[in-house]
């Protein structure tokens, strides 16, 4: 997933609002967190529609574009913050004092008795300290229970959760308590959980959509089925060979609020409960775009799709991306600069290993129906 809130600024902010103008409606099939969904709800006063084949994603996106007004916070939040006050303070977890080796592993044995307590018991200790474990799972149990407030508060969490985790890049893996990890661990387990999601329950709450739309999980090319003419659509498919779902489930169980069974380093829930993509298979990828894009020119509908220029592990280049849309559109292109997540980056302070994010190279294809 490239950064699009980056390229926003670097040309495809441009695009969009070139393309969006005429739009009846704006369709964004490979959501992820959000972001260009969020960008023309806010400019455009056409419905947009955000997809992503994890629940996550849509609760991110939806607890924006799916309002018109903006959202009275505070008496909610003073409510919220005082039924998750009642439970943290129940179950008293231990308070991080220092990082040792020995200190990790007890804060983990702890955690992981907590059966009433689902998101400590699988990452209290391993992405998250103890107090702040238990207070994801006190404010996520405690969550309004009216929409648009609810929807709201749970990706407050999920923004919180993913700027206290104590793993590199995304939650594909917790670090470790090696020597040179101890300090990212110590870094991220300061972070008060509570002030960050207060901060961002406010943030969120004062942004909102031109025109009510609104966010789904669901397979992109299933989703296209509902494409119609005048749709702008947008396409970011994925370029990995692994499953976006292994970096991205912590996210995805608090967005759930239970992670069921975990297992391994990286405390993953088990194979069949992580959805899976046919854009990272070598052996479907291009099959599942060329389809994606024959029913969207069906459709007659306008798309902007963006890939990597170089060569990607699932199969698919910059070069394919760009033939596959010329058998089925004409296609305008543009190369820019970008940043893209190497998924899961491993550098963590010794030098070695690699970054969360690269620079690359960006196309941007405009098409429009033949």
């Amino acid at each position: 997933m490239g950064s699009k809130r980056w390229m926003l600024q670097n040309g495809l902010g441009d695009l969009l609002a070139t393309s969006g103008r005429d739009a009846k409606r704006f369709v964004d099939l490979f959501a992820g967190s959000g972001a260009v969904a969020i960008h023309m709800a806010q400019r455009f006063p056409i419905p947009v529609l955000a997809v992503d084949l994890q629940g996550y994603s849509a609760v991110l996106a939806g607890a924006i574009i799916e309002r018109k007004t903006a959202l009275s916070w505070e008496e909610v939040w003073a409510s919220w913050n005082a039924r998750a006050s009642e439970i943290f303070e129940s179950h008293r977890p231990p308070h991080l004092e220092r990082i040792s080796r020995r200190e990790v592993f007890e804060f983990r044995d702890w955690c992981e008795g907590r059966t009433a307590l689902p998101l400590t018991k699988a990452y209290g200790g391993h992405y998250f300290a103890p107090v702040q474990a238990v207070w994801l799972d006190a404010l996520r149990s405690s969550v309004p229970a009216a929409t648009p407030e609810r929807t709201v508060a749970v990706a407050c969490l999920l923004h919180a959760a993913s700027k206290c985790a104590a793993s590199p890049g995304h939650t594909a893996q917790p670090f470790q308590p090696t020597r040179s990890a101890k300090a990212f661990i110590l870094q991220a387990w300061k972070k008060d959980i509570t002030v960050i999601a207060k901060s961002s329950f406010a943030e969120l709450a004062k942004m909102f959509a031109q025109e009510q739309g609104s966010a789904q999980t669901a397979d992109a090319n299933d989703a296209a089925e509902g494409i119609r003419k005048g749709d702008l659509v947008f396409l970011d498919p994925p370029y990995s060979g692994v499953h976006y779902s292994r970096f991205y489930h912590v996210l995805e169980s608090i967005a759930s609020g239970d992670p069921g069974p975990i297992s391994g380093v990286g405390r993953y829930p088990d194979r069949a409960a992580r959805p899976r993509s046919r854009y990272s298979l070598k052996c479907e990828s291009q099959e599942a775009l060329s389809d994606l894009l024959s029913k969207i020119a069906e459709k007659r509908a306008r798309a902007i799709l963006t890939f990597p220029e170089g060569e990607c592990s699932n199969g698919l280049s910059g070069v394919i991306v760009r033939e596959l849309a010329r058998d089925h559109f004409g296609v305008r292109e543009k190369t820019v600069e970008s940043k893209f997540s190497t998924l899961g980056g491993t550098r963590d302070g010794s030098g070695k290993g690699r970054t969360a994010r690269q620079n690359a190279r960006e196309l941007i294809l405009s098409l429009t129906p033949k």
